[in-house]
């Protein structure tokens, strides 16, 4: 457990400079004690949120973002009715469907949020990375610093986690509207 708490602090620090984070069992002010939090209250690591699921108290890591085994015809049908809006640098999805005349629809970020999806509306030409952060699904803008990636697509790790209210300076992000 402990060498997975060590991973998932390392990780973190190279994604978030300020920290401070919500998550929905709880706000954490420093990268051990999320770490530590999401470790205990993994459905991967425990049974009846009470118990670990194996002796050895493993600590299993996010579950990764994948679209395997999806094809495109199930991306589309799942966003009929919505359309998808590439923000402006800075801009939340709030903000960018608002500037439309239309409304963020947060249940539809998730079919968003892959890389197949953000392939298709962006360029990610320095590739196509699992992030955490509120700003996701997003473009890394050219002009961001080396360390950010510039021109590399973003996805977020949990989508329960995703929000149309999240913005980074460095990024545009893709957007559910309707």
């Amino acid at each position: 457990m402990f060498v997975v708490i060590v991973w998932c602090i390392l990780r973190t620090l190279m994604c978030q400079k300020n920290f401070t984070l919500y998550y929905p069992l709880g706000t954490y002010t420093n990268i051990f004690d999320f770490c530590m939090g999401r470790c205990r209250h993994s459905s991967a690591s425990v049974v009846h949120e009470n118990a670990y699921l194996s002796d050895f108290h493993h600590c299993f890591l996010v579950q990764q973002n994948s679209s395997a085994g999806s094809t495109e015809s199930n991306f589309g049908s799942r966003l009929d009715g919505i359309n998808v809006i590439l923000g402006r640098q800075g801009e939340s999805c709030s903000s960018a469907c608002r500037a439309k005349g239309q409304s963020c629809v947060p249940s539809r970020l998730a079919e968003l949020n892959k890389c197949q999806i953000l392939q298709k509306y962006m360029r990610c030409k320095n590739g196509c990375f699992p992030s955490l952060g509120p700003d996701q699904p997003a473009e890394v803008v050219d002009e961001a610093p080396k360390n950010l990636n510039p021109g590399a697509c973003l996805y977020m790790q949990m989508d329960d986690r995703l929000t149309c209210d999240g913005s980074h300076r460095h990024t545009r992000r893709l957007c559910p509207c309707a």
